[in-house]
C-alpha cells in the first residue's frame, strides 16, 4: 500500500516544486497561500510517515526557489530563513511544548509579537554605515542584487544612523546601547506597498486606461525586480525591518525588543504594533486580537509572527530543517483563494438592478465553503477580462460577502469564454436598460417578479402610498398566495380573500381594506413617488405632479418636456419616459384607473397654496414634538417650501428636531439658519 502512495509523493513535490516557482521566482502565483500550505503540509506528513523517501530536491530541503537569471546573484552571509505555521492558539502551544523539552531556559522566557507581512522579503547591506548592496532572499541561501531598485525605496536609509539620533538612546530594556552601528551590518525587512497607496495606484492606472493590479504584494515584488530602476522609483515602496542577520565589528543588542529599537535608532522603520510579554498565552491573546482587526493595519498581513525575546536561546534551539525553532508564524484565518469561474449568474434586486455573481468550484476560506461571489458590476468584469472558466483570485473579508479579485491570466487554457451582459431581464423576460454615465443596469418592469416584494412594499411605505397597516410580512403574503403580483391588485382585494390568509380575522381584514380604500383618494405626488421610477424620489415626483397634473399627461410627456422642470437632467427624463414605455407598466397604471386610482392637481388647487416659504430650502432632521417626517414636508410644500435631503449652500433653513444626525453639524459649519419646530410655524404664520 505504501509503494502506491510513492507516486502520489513525486506529484506532489513536483507540485510544490512548481509553485514555489511561480511565487518567488516570477512573482506570477497560480494558487493561494492557503491552497500552497494545505500541499506544503500533506508532503511535510509524508515524509514524516516515510522519512527513507526524502531526497534532496524535496522543498522540505530547501528554503525557498532559484533566483531568476535576469539579476546578478548574491549571496546571504548567513541562510534567510522562513518560519513553519501555527494555525491556532493550539498549534502555538504545541511549539512551546516541543521547544520547552529542548532547553529549560524556554520556560522562562518572554515572548515579542510582531506582524507577518505579506511583501517581499529583502536583505540590506552596510559597510561602516553606508547602504552598499541589497537583496532578495532567493532560495534563502542566494538572492538577486537588486542594489539599485532598493536605492529608490525611500525609506532605506542610505546612511546610519541617520542624522539626528547619533547620541545614545535608551532601549526598550533596561539597558542602554551605543549607536555606533558596526562596522559591517546585514539586516532583513519586509518591502511592500501600502494599501492606500496601492488602490491610489490602481486608480490611477484606471484612469489611464491601463491594466491595473491584483494585489500589493505582488505589485511590491514585480516592481523592485524591474531592470529598469525609474520604473521602480514611480511604484509607492516602503518597507519595515525586523532582524539582524549578520554584524562584524561592533556590538549589537542580544534581545528581539531591543532590536527593534535598535534598529529604529539607527534610522530603519520598524513596526509600531508589535510588543513584548512574559507568557506565551498574553502572546496569543494579543496575536488573536488581530484576527478581526488586521484591517486597521495600513499593509496586508497574513499573520503576526511570535518570537522569543533572548536571541541567544532562540539561536541555540536552533533549526528543524528550514525552521528555526526561536519562532512561529501564527497564520490569520485564509482571506483569499483561487478557484475556478464555472459560470457568471446574474441576480436581479429589489430596486431592478442586474447585478452579476460568479458561480464557483466550491472552495474554503476562512472556515467557509464558498460557491458564489460577486463580480461587483458588468463594468468590473469587462475592466479585469474575467471570462467563464477563468482561474480567478476570491477574497473574503470577515463578515464581508466573498468577491472576484481578477483572473489568474497565466492559468488559461484557451478554452475561457469572454461574457457579455444580457439584454433581458433573467426574471421577467423585459429588456434591460443602461444609463450613459451610470454603472447599473436595470430592469424597469414594475412588475418584474424579482424585485415585486420590494416595489410593493415601496409603494405602501409612509413616505409613499402610505397604506396603514400593509406590513412586509403581510406584502411577502400577497405575493407568495398571488393574490398580488403587481401593486395595482391590492385595490381590488376582496375580505374573504384576506380571511383565507394566516393570521387575518375578520377585524384585520376588515382595517385592511379600510387602509386601501384611503389610500385611493392619495396626492398624486404620493402615487408618482411610490411608482419607484428610477431617480423619482418624494421631491422629483412633487415638482412633476405640479408640472403635469395627472398620470395621464406625465406618461406623455418628452424626454425635452421633462428636462424643463429644475433638476430633471437626461438620464432621469430617459428614465421616466422609458418607464411609462414598457407595457408592463402601462398595464399597472390602467389597473389603478380602473380600480379608482387617478389622483389630480387641480390648476386651482396649485394656485391656492400659500406661498409663503416660496424661494425657501429646507431640510429636515430629527425628531419633531408633533409633526412627522411626511407630515412636516407636506406642511412646508403646501405653503410654496421645498424640502431637500442634504444640507448645503444653497439650504434656507434646518429644521431640527431632537436626536439629530450630522446634518446639523454642516447646517452650523455652513451657517444655515436653524429652526425647530415652533420657530417653523411661526415662519409660516
Amino acid at each position: 500500500m505504501a509503494e502506491k502512495n510513492k507516486p502520489h509523493y513525486e506529484e506532489l513535490k513536483a507540485q510544490v516544486n512548481f509553485h514555489n516557482y511561480r511565487y518567488h521566482t516570477l512573482d506570477e502565483p497560480l494558487i493561494s497561500d492557503l491552497e500552497y500550505d494545505r500541499l506544503l503540509n500533506e508532503l511535510k506528513q509524508i515524509e514524516a510517515d516515510h522519512p527513507d523517501w526524502i531526497t534532496p530536491d524535496s522543498p522540505t530541503q530547501r528554503t525557498g526557489s532559484k533566483p531568476a537569471d535576469r539579476f546578478e546573484k548574491l549571496r546571504h552571509p548567513r541562510s534567510i530563513l522562513s518560519l513553519a505555521n501555527a494555525f491556532g492558539a493550539d498549534d502555538a502551544r504545541a511549539w512551546l511544548e516541543r521547544i520547552k523539552k529542548l532547553d529549560d531556559r524556554v520556560e522562562k522566557a518572554k515572548f515579542v509579537v510582531e506582524p507577518k507581512i505579506d511583501g517581499l522579503s529583502v536583505v540590506l547591506h552596510y559597510r561602516d554605515g553606508l547602504f552598499t548592496q541589497g537583496a532578495t532572499r532567493g532560495d534563502g541561501e542566494i538572492g538577486e542584487d537588486i542594489t539599485s531598485n532598493l536605492r529608490t525605496v525611500r525609506a532605506i536609509p542610505l546612511r546610519i544612523p541617520v542624522e539626528s539620533q547619533k547620541s545614545k538612546v535608551e532601549s526598550r530594556g533596561p539597558s542602554t546601547f551605543d549607536l555606533r552601528p558596526p562596522r559591517y551590518l546585514v539586516v532583513r525587512g519586509e518591502a511592500f506597498i501600502p494599501n492606500k497607496d496601492f488602490d491610489e495606484l490602481n486608480r490611477k492606472l484606471e484612469e489611464a486606461g491601463e491594466k491595473t493590479y491584483l494585489n500589493p504584494r505582488n505589485t511590491a515584488a514585480g516592481s523592485l525586480r524591474q531592470l529598469d530602476p525609474q520604473l521602480t522609483a514611480s511604484r509607492p515602496l516602503t518597507l519595515l525591518v525586523y532582524q539582524i542577520v549578520y554584524s562584524e565589528g561592533g556590538e549589537v543588542p542580544t534581545s528581539q525588543w531591543e532590536i527593534l529599537e535598535y534598529l529604529k535608532a539607527l534610522g530603519f522603520p520598524v513596526t509600531d504594533v508589535a510588543k513584548r510579554f512574559n507568557d506565551l498565552e498574553s502572546a496569543i491573546a494579543y496575536t488573536e486580537t488581530w484576527n478581526e482587526g488586521r484591517d486597521k493595519l495600513p499593509y496586508e498581513a497574513d499573520g503576526m509572527v511570535i518570537k522569543i525575546d533572548d536571541l541567544t536561546l532562540a539561536a541555540d534551539l536552533g533549526f528543524v530543517g528550514k525552521d528555526p525553532r526561536g519562532a512561529i508564524a501564527f497564520k490569520f484565518p485564509a482571506r483569499e483563494v483561487t478557484t475556478t469561474l464555472n459560470d457568471i449568474g446574474v441576480a436581479v434586486g429589489r430596486t431592478g438592478v442586474l447585478t452579476p455573481y460568479a458561480m464557483l468550484e466550491p472552495v474554503e476560506i476562512g472556515g467557509v465553503i464558498v460557491e458564489r461571489a460577486t463580480l461587483h458590476n458588468f463594468d468590473f468584469i469587462a475592466e479585469k477580462d474575467i471570462r467563464v472558466g477563468d482561474r480567478v483570485l476570491v477574497k473574503r473579508a470577515g463578515e464581508v460577502i466573498p468577491y472576484v479579485i481578477g483572473p489568474v491570466v497565466d492559468a488559461r487554457s484557451g478554452k475561457e469564454k469572454t461574457y457579455k451582459p444580457p439584454t433581458k431581464c433573467p426574471a421577467c423576460g423585459e429588456a434591460v436598460e443602461h444609463f450613459e454615465g451610470e454603472v447599473a443596469w436595470y430592469c424597469v418592469n414594475a412588475a418584474c417578479p424579482a424585485q415585486l416584494v420590494r416595489n410593493i412594499e415601496h409603494f405602501v411605505s409612509r413616505s409613499a402610498m402610505d397604506i396603514v397597516g400593509l406590513g412586509i410580512k403581510i406584502v411577502e403574503q400577497l405575493i407568495e398566495t398571488g393574490l398580488v403580483k403587481d401593486a395595482a391588485d391590492l385595490f381590488t382585494l376582496k375580505k374573504e380573500q384576506l380571511l383565507e390568509l394566516e393570521g387575518f380575522a375578520g377585524k384585520k381584514a376588515e382595517n385592511l381594506l379600510g387602509s386601501l380604500n384611503q389610500a385611493k383618494v392619495q396626492s398624486l405626488n404620493r402615487l408618482i413617488a411610490a411608482l419607484g421610477i428610477h431617480g423619482v424620489g418624494e421631491v422629483m415626483a412633487g415638482d412633476l405632479s405640479r408640472a403635469f397634473g395627472n398620470l395621464s399627461a406625465l406618461s406623455k410627456a418628452s424626454a425635452e418636456e421633462l428636462q424643463q422642470i429644475e433638476g430633471v437632467g437626461p438620464n432621469i427624463a430617459e428614465s421616466i419616459v422609458d418607464w411609462f414605455a414598457q407595457p408592463a407598466n402601462q398595464k399597472v397604471i390602467r389597473k389603478l384607473k380602473a380600480a379608482g386610482v387617478d389622483p389630480v392637481v387641480q390648476l386651482s388647487e396649485i394656485s391656492g397654496q400659500s406661498s409663503v416659504l416660496g424661494g425657501l430650502t429646507f431640510v429636515v432632521t430629527g425628531t419633531l414634538p408633533t409633526l412627522t417626517r411626511e407630515g412636516v414636508k407636506e406642511l412646508i410644500e403646501s405653503n410654496g417650501g421645498k424640502v431637500t435631503d442634504s444640507v448645503s449652500k444653497k439650504t434656507s433653513y434646518l429644521v431640527l428636531g431632537e436626536n439629530p444626525g450630522s446634518k446639523a453639524d454642516k447646517a452650523r459649519a455652513l451657517g444655515v439658519k436653524i429652526l425647530d419646530e415652533a420657530a417653523l410655524r411661526k415662519l409660516i404664520g
